[in-house]
């Protein structure tokens, strides 16, 4: 039997779409032992949170590759290409790698039904099995306490921060996501977090407690501060050694991720550090060269595209409101334009309202478009969802494609305003695609 082509394995795991989101591990657990528990085979750091968790992860690559050490990194969802999902060190896997590993799982699984996100997982596993990797950092994808991703025992459980999102899910309060996010901490094992919320963190708190696990607090444990003057530099107090120790500090980082919310996320990433030091150590021009190579794209991403006049763009995965509230707050302190023009899509099962509403009032022109996506709310429905005085007050137009919300966008923008792209990962996905080609090769 011919071997599988990458194509064939590509067209195999995008007909798991069609069965929706499965919470729980049984499934997981029984596929990863018919192959040999390849999550075994390598320490890890597991990530969980409803916002910042490919932020963290990219700056714990960034910084442990600059180290010396061979890093796996899996993160979801990806903007164009599935391959965005597996990474070791700055390498995508290949085409080939990707189709034999699928191959062996289809294989394994001998027609039996699991998941789009059960197969990706395994996938990483087994591919960084294979390749020997130092470390995997794993993201997890929904929640924590089911997700597919909770079948490891890492060296530290990272939970970035709380917010409302998936709740159909995961519940509609904050203590209630709290509760399926600390589900990713294990007995013995430390968790650093940066959630600040009273009713999460007596949940977190809790949770640690009862498993005998420590937990590093951000703002108690650990901080991390801007510069005063200059927002591409923060400052960083690190965890004591001991009580009579006063803590570790770092000044003038670079910072390379935009946004004052990076700031909290990559002081997480120094916090893991810390506790991982004995095993994993860098040293501080490692660590400071390493946060200088930090890139997340799609996370207000911001680029110019040449044409007379030159269009500037601003990409950006915001897709609840807390993300929503991140993207307002950069582009009112972070980023200087003339007008702000918006393209915005969203998935209809969010708190569309809730995440509009936060940046809409920003605008002068806001383009509503839909990726190709069934979840895709339809670009008239979003208009409505506009107060009555956003819709008198804003130019707003509507199209059902992403190319055409584009040339829209640049044929009113001049060189000094900013087309921001934001409210759905599928459409920064697809509007990335468009503008700057695909992260990797898939010709």
């Amino acid at each position: 039997m011919a071997a599988m082509t990458y194509q064939e394995a590509w067209s195999f795991l995008d007909g798991l779409q069609f069965f929706k989101i499965k919470l729980g591990l049984d499934s997981m657990t029984a596929l990863l032992a018919e192959l040999d528990g390849p999550q075994l085979r390598y320490p890890c750091i597991h990530i969980g949170g409803t916002n910042g968790k490919g932020s963290v992860g990219a700056t714990l690559l960034a910084i442990l590759h600059t180290g010396g050490y061979r890093v796996g990194f899996y993160t979801s969802p990806h903007l164009s290409s599935v391959r965005e999902r597996f990474r070791i060190g700055d390498a995508y896997i290949s085409k080939d790698e990707f189709a034999t590993i699928a191959e062996k799982i289809i294989r394994v699984l001998a027609g039996r039904q699991i998941t789009y996100f059960e197969f990706t997982t395994a996938l990483a596993m087994l591919w960084f099995a294979e390749q020997k990797v130092d470390i995997a950092l794993l993201e997890v994808g929904l929640g924590g306490r089911l997700d597919a991703t909770n079948v490891v025992a890492p060296l530290v459980s990272v939970i970035t921060n709380i917010g409302l999102d998936h709740e159909q899910y995961l519940g509609n309060t904050i203590a209630a996501i709290a509760a399926e996010k600390a589900g990713i901490i294990k007995p013995g094992v430390p968790v650093v977090t940066g959630v600040v919320q009273d009713e999460a963190l007596t949940v977190i708190e809790s949770r640690a407690a009862d498993l005998g696990a420590k937990a590093f607090l951000a703002g108690r444990d650990f901080a991390g501060s801007p510069h005063p003057a200059n927002n591409a530099l923060w400052n960083y107090s690190g965890i004591r050694q001991d009580k009579a120790s006063p803590p570790p500090a770092m000044t003038d980082l670079p910072l390379s991720l935009r946004g004052a919310h990076q700031v909290g996320n990559t002081s997480l990433a120094l916090a893991v550090l810390e506790v991982i030091r004995t095993r994993f150590p860098v040293s501080e021009e490692q660590l400071r060269h390493g946060l200088s190579r930090v890139a997340w794209p799609g996370r207000l991403e911001e680029f110019r595209v040449d044409g007379p006049p030159p269009r500037r763009f601003l990409l950006d995965g915001a897709h609840n409101p807390d993300g929503a509230k991140v993207l307002r707050d950069a582009l009112q302190n972070d980023f200087r334009y003339g007008r702000l023009i918006l393209v915005w899509a969203s998935m209809a099962d969010k708190d569309v309202a809730g995440t509009l509403l936060a940046v809409a009032p920003l605008a002068e022109e806001i383009i509503f478009t839909r990726p190709e996506s069934e979840r895709s709310a339809r670009p008239g429905a979003l208009r409505a969802l506009l107060p009555a005085e956003l819709r008198e007050q804003k130019r707003i137009a509507t199209t059902d494609s992403v190319r055409d919300a584009l040339d829209l966008a640049a044929a009113t923008a001049g060189p000094d305003d900013l087309i921001c792209v934001a409210g759905s990962l599928y459409l920064v996905g697809r509007a990335r695609q468009l503008l700057r080609g695909d992260l990797v090769d898939e010709s």
